[in-house]
């Protein structure tokens, strides 16, 4: 039993794993809105599962529901904070992503307050709980088709000129935006002389050694500071 509840807790990092180290690939081969949405049905596939895992009587259903949040969720971390940094407009870019960050943490919180005894972390309500995760993303897979693609995925990616103009302009209105296609192609042009290294070769960089230390001990000590039990 303990080393059940062990995997149950466990498999979702696992998950997040796999998802966070297949978001490039798959933002570079289908884009990043679409992906959103896919991802989004995937967490409402997960939350369904979980949800319906009393009623089935199955402790599998929330391995393999937990499994696919933790996918989920290593999809959406970077996928998120990439999107809207791209659409939004170059003055509001930064507010925009450190609004990521708050909501992480007020996701976090609500989660915490939720799953007391006393509201619906009750053993009648718990299946609630498990799948209240869908709702946020069953909220963004009817929002989302409202926006355009990435305009610097348009441009770089697909070299579609005319598509990151009419994204740019449902975006941010009509107006003269010439410097921020500027923007993008510099960028793009920086790119093609710019190796990607996978995750082996940026282990192995010399240049990045220091780097990786410091991000290692950051998060290894976040684990320890007691921030679960506040």
């Amino acid at each position: 039993l303990l080393f059940l509840w062990s995997i149950t807790v466990s498999i979702f990092g696992i998950g997040g794993l796999l998802g966070s180290s297949g978001s490039r690939y798959l933002t570079v081969k289908y884009g990043k809105k679409k992906c959103l949405l896919c991802n989004n049905l995937l967490m409402i596939v997960a939350a369904s599962i979980m949800g319906c895992s009393k009623i089935a009587q199955s402790f599998e259903m929330i391995l393999i529901g937990r499994f696919m949040c933790g996918i989920s969720a290593g999809l959406c971390a970077p996928l998120h904070h990439q999107y809207l940094g791209e659409i939004s407009p170059r003055k509001l870019r930064g507010f925009a992503n450190s609004t990521s960050s708050f909501f992480w943490s007020l996701g976090k919180a609500v989660g915490q307050i939720s799953g007391q005894r006393e509201l619906l972390g009750s053993q009648s309500l718990w299946p609630m709980l498990m799948a209240s995760c869908g709702l946020p993303a069953l909220v963004q897979l009817v929002s989302l088709p409202f926006f355009p693609e990435s305009p610097p995925y348009l441009l770089m990616s697909k070299g579609d000129q005319e598509g990151c103009k009419k994204a740019i302009r449902q975006l941010w209105g009509e107006g003269h935006h010439q410097a921020e296609i500027d923007d993008i192609m510099k960028e793009k042009a920086t790119m093609k002389n710019t190796k990607i290294l996978s995750v082996l070769e940026l282990m192995k960089e010399q240049a990045f050694r220091w780097q990786l230390y410091m991000i290692v001990i950051l998060t290894a000590t976040v684990q320890l500071c007691g921030i679960n039990a506040v």
